[in-house]
């Protein structure tokens, strides 16, 4: 197996030219790139809860959670950590080896945030991979993490710089790099992407992608959402994206960061079997494993594992994300997980 070679310094004139090739041909070379670097034959499932819900003070244009918006959502405090335990070894037993946690705040306040790090540690006693996503952080916050164990710190960045302002105002674009630079120099992986549908255009989507892909180095995590348009939200009414493009985007990601997860986020319950199976050709190869997502449905855990096992697919088995398979799956290989 060849290991791709990961370059830094994309061009958007190259980044739009990969969007602008024809689609077969852009598949064909995103499969390329990703059986290079992965089992193609292997999905990682992560598992992801709420941990304080709504009241958030951002005004996040697609959030439900903000406090600016009128969207139903009853505001929750930090669940207890007994509660998240056993979430975390329910996700367990179904299969997930990455239990995130996401918790409604513009950062971490000083009486909640011990209480994330005891969650971490009890994560990560039960064998498994832990990612938070707590808004922005200060140096110390991030050792504090880094000391109790975390895997992973998801920030995504929504979406093109310029589109961005248009979205966020209440945090700039620079706060969201200036966090994920914390996050990488002190060690933790990565987790960052971005969501489709934000009323974008596709030169937004390269833009993202490029910004993602120049970093020093590639998120070791890159999640694609699909806009969920929740009612009472500045983007409620936002026009659904073409299938396709969504596609389009997951094989510009993989061939940009060939040894990146790529992963299949919000809105997976609103696509089709054949569209999740086109995105698992082009190269993502990670899904978010669970009936809920923070406030939003998602696809459920019999009909994935319906789905994997109509393709050929195998549940990552360990929680050791950087070990690239050295031989494929046999087809028609088992599932070894527990519904």
């Amino acid at each position: 197996m060849t290991t791709p070679h990961c370059r830094y310094d994309w061009s958007l004139n190259e980044v739009q030219a990969l969007f602008a090739l024809s689609f077969m041909e852009l598949l064909y070379r995103a499969h390329t790139v990703h059986r290079s670097a992965f089992n193609i034959h292997e999905i990682q499932l992560s598992s992801l809860m709420s941990v304080k819900t709504g009241g958030c003070p951002e005004d996040c244009a697609y959030c439900p959670q903000s406090a600016h918006h009128e969207a139903g959502l009853e505001k929750e405090q930090l669940v207890e950590l007994g509660r998240v335990l056993k979430e975390a070894q329910a996700a367990k037993d179904r299969g997930a080896t990455r239990f995130c946690m996401g918790a409604a705040w513009k950062s971490p306040n000083a009486r909640d945030f011990p209480l994330v790090l005891e969650m971490v540690r009890g994560v990560k006693e039960l064998g498994m991979e832990c990612c938070v996503t707590l808004g922005s952080l200060n140096e110390a916050q991030v050792q504090a993490l880094k000391d109790a164990g975390l895997s992973y710190y998801n920030h995504n960045l929504d979406t093109s710089r310029e589109h961005y302002e248009k979205i966020v105002s209440t945090r700039s674009f620079q706060d969201r790099l200036d966090t994920l630079a914390l996050v990488r120099d002190a060690g933790i992986h990565v987790c960052c992407g971005g969501i489709l549908g934000l009323g974008e255009a596709e030169q937004d989507r390269a833009k993202l992608l490029m910004e993602l892909a120049n970093m020093p180095s590639h998120p070791e995590s890159v999640p694609i959402n699909l806009l969920v348009r929740a009612k009472g939200t500045p983007l409620e009414h936002a026009a659904e994206i073409d299938p396709f493009d969504f596609v389009r985007t997951v094989a510009v990601a993989r061939i940009l960061m060939p040894k990146s997860y790529v992963r299949l986020s919000a809105g997976r319950d609103k696509m089709d079997e054949a569209t999740q199976a086109l995105c698992f050709f082009a190269g993502a190869n990670s899904i978010f494993f669970g009936d809920k997502l923070l406030t939003t449905n998602n696809a459920t855990v019999d009909q994935d594992l319906q789905l994997l096992a109509r393709l050929d697919l195998k549940p990552k088995e360990t929680a050791s994300e950087h070990a690239v398979a050295e031989h494929a799956v046999p087809k028609h290989a088992g599932l070894a997980v527990s519904a």
